[in-house]
């Protein structure tokens, strides 16, 4: 992986449209989205021949010429408004560090969430910003003037559902996305700061918006307080509950992601940290090290996406969880209640011990009682095993427009063992890969 030292206004009739994309795997569960979704609200370019391709763009901003790129879904619909993120670069780095993914190309471009919309239907458009003398000091507001006239530009030119816009950003590049949460929190749904300070400014951060945070330990140029400092920020803002949430040892070489309570509707803050890597938007747990295989790229994208416009209707739970892989179900053995019992794979049956409801909650409940859990700070291998529901964070699970299912505590994945595809495989959690062995799909 690359590393460096390291509103629009819309029509005056605002067209409210559905997408005519396919049931999601969350809504199809009965998953509750949060209390501000709303239909897509399609800005000016929708409907219309679009008047901006893929590639490198500049635009008027402040009397400077400023540049982008910006990456259009294949097989664009007019017709159809897309998600928008925005991705930051870190100082010293480049619009095109961001959009090629640097040595691991496509697998990190936009910081892996490219490769993870791709896998979900080309359902985003990206952008990625040149700052200024490669960073973004943002002064007198110039790079937030800068955003404006993009947002503007590519609203304009092309179908953008205006609900869903976001911005994700490492290190200076973090603080740019900390600058857009304080100054466009009516513009931006949510924002993702990788590893950030306040270098960019504040201007505002009194009005909601869905927040998270990552940051290291160990991270030796931008301490992590600089990140709790962001973080509590829009604790405040978002009517949250103070708390110290939990972090990894120093040594542990893994992660912790905490959602706060008491967030107002539809605002909620997280925190990642993580031990092992320094200052880093990529770390492996079980490693100092960085790669495109992080768990980063799913957290953010489940964060980002939790917020889909549009969703379908709930259907009724009670339905099988199929593994895309190996087409078998995700199974209770030989249909006990014991708590303990580790789901596996199994041939499709119809049985009670494969039919599973997603609650309110966030639980996965079979036989109408048990609840799927993990257990307190699981990590990587730790089994998918059935417990009395409890309500307990270690038994939530986020169920993701991808086809991921993510433990709420840990963001890893439900994984089937080893890639297996037999009759009795284990289900366990394992950072999330994007490999088919963990992609899930229902069927009644």
């Amino acid at each position: 992986m690359e590393r460096k030292p390291l509103l629009m206004s819309i029509a005056a009739a605002l067209l409210l449209i559905l997408t005519t994309a396919g049931t999601s795997f969350s809504s199809a569960l009965g998953a509750p989205g949060p209390a501000t979704e709303s239909v897509a609200a399609a800005s000016a370019g929708c409907g219309k021949a679009p008047t901006l391709t893929s590639g490198n763009h500049t635009i008027q901003s402040g009397g400077q010429n400023r540049s982008y790129i910006l990456r259009v879904p294949a097989g664009y619909d007019s017709n159809h408004p897309y998600r928008l993120v925005f991705g930051f670069h870190w100082r010293g780095g480049t619009a095109n560090d961001v959009d090629s993914g640097g040595t691991d190309g496509y697998n990190w471009s936009y910081y892996g969430l490219r490769r993870l919309a791709d896998n979900a239907n080309n359902s985003t458009i990206f952008v990625a910003p040149q700052g200024n003398g490669n960073g973004w000091a943002n002064p007198g507001g110039q790079d937030v003037a800068f955003v404006d006239a993009m947002v503007n530009q590519i609203e304009s030119g092309l179908c953008v559902d205006t609900t869903q816009l976001f911005s994700a950003g490492f290190s200076y590049g973090g603080a740019m996305s900390y600058a857009l949460a304080c100054s466009r929190a009516t513009v931006f749904r949510a924002v993702a700061v990788y590893s950030g300070a306040n270098l960019s400014g504040c201007n505002g951060g009194n009005q909601p918006i869905a927040y998270m945070g990552l940051h290291g330990l160990r991270d030796n140029v931008l301490p992590i307080q600089s990140g709790r400092d962001l973080r509590d920020t829009f604790v405040r803002t978002n009517g949250c509950t103070p708390q110290n949430p939990p972090e990894p040892a120093n040594g542990s070489l893994t992660h912790i992601i905490t959602t706060y309570s008491g967030c107002r509707s539809g605002y909620p803050v997280v925190w990642a940290a993580f031990d092992g890597a320094g200052h880093d938007p990529g770390p492996i747990d079980g490693s100092t090290g960085d790669g495109w295989r992080t768990w980063t790229s799913a957290a953010v994208w489940q964060f980002f996406t939790q917020f889909g416009s549009n969703q379908p209707p709930p259907q009724s739970g009670n339905q099988q969880i199929v593994g895309q892989q190996s087409g078998r179900c995700l199974d209770i053995n030989n249909s006990t209640t014991a708590n303990g019992t580790q789901a596996q794979l199994w041939d499709c049956n119809g049985g009670s011990n494969q039919r599973w409801t997603y609650s309110a909650g966030k639980q996965l409940v079979v036989y109408g009682n048990k609840c799927l859990g993990v257990g307190q700070g699981a990590g990587n291998g730790a089994p998918a095993a059935i417990w009395d529901c409890s309500g307990q964070p270690d038994q939530q699970w986020n169920v993701n427009p991808d086809g991921t299912i993510t433990a709420a505590q840990s963001g890893l994945c439900l994984d089937a063992s080893g890639q297996a595809t037999a009759n009795g495989t284990k289900v366990q959690l394992w950072s999330c890969s994007g490999g088919a062995n963990q992609h899930w799909r229902l069927q009644n």
